[in-house]
């Protein structure tokens, strides 16, 4: 627990979330934000966004996530909010491999809008239909280490995997940001009525792996 001085200091964090239509996106946006998942979700258009705030090490941190739309023609739409991100969550679909070779374009377009150095997370999402599975853990835990990106695939449908994906990013953006001291006025975040506490994971070695040069530039 922090002291009790440091519990007023806030921070505001942008998370961005990309990849192809259908991925899951939004289902694990609800997943994180709501604890819901919506069996009749519908290609979200333009932008959506929900924050979640969190504490770590006793201090607030308030988790903007965007939701951006995968379809083509809302690319000029969505572009505009990558800058200011602070993370990613890269999103592929593992029964479609078609959504697993997109994600060089999604990391290209991320790295040409954002204006700051970004944490960022290969997500393969539907781990739960291994049945129909077409991208493999090893397929995407290469591309991952290829690119320096955290990797961890995830259900929205059972929750597997869906709050510490999202919590090693927030965690990573906090570590980064702690380690530049910024802690000016511009990263207070007014308080939420959503809270959920972050806990440090004894297994997250296991479940979860970066490359040591991960976000650097």
């Amino acid at each position: 627990m922090g002291k009790e001085d440091d519990r007023g200091e806030e921070y505001l964090f942008k998370i961005v979330l990309i990849g192809d239509s259908a991925v899951g996106k939004s289902n694990l946006l609800s997943r994180f934000s709501r604890d819901e998942f919506d069996t009749n979700s519908k290609a979200t258009i333009g932008v959506e966004f929900q924050t979640q705030l969190v504490e770590i090490e006793g201090k607030e941190v308030k988790a903007q996530i965007w939701d951006t739309a995968g379809q083509e023609r809302f690319r000029a739409v969505t572009s505009a909010y990558y800058r200011g991100a602070f993370g990613a969550l890269i999103v592929y679909d593992i029964t479609r491999s078609d959504t697993f070779q997109s994600v060089k374009r999604w990391l290209q377009e991320l790295n040409t809008h954002c204006d700051t150095a970004v944490a960022q997370m290969l997500v393969g999402n539907k781990c739960d239909l291994e049945d129909i599975r077409a991208v493999s853990v090893e397929e995407g835990k290469a591309l991952a280490e290829e690119e320096g990106l955290f990797f961890m695939e995830t259900s929205a449908l059972d929750a597997t995997n869906v709050d510490k994906a999202f919590e090693i990013v927030i965690r990573e953006i906090f570590n980064n940001v702690s380690r530049k001291l910024l802690n000016s006025d511009a990263y207070k975040a007014e308080l939420s009525v959503n809270r959920v506490s972050l806990v440090n994971n004894q297994d997250g070695s296991e479940s979860s792996w970066r490359n040591p040069s991960c976000c650097s530039r």
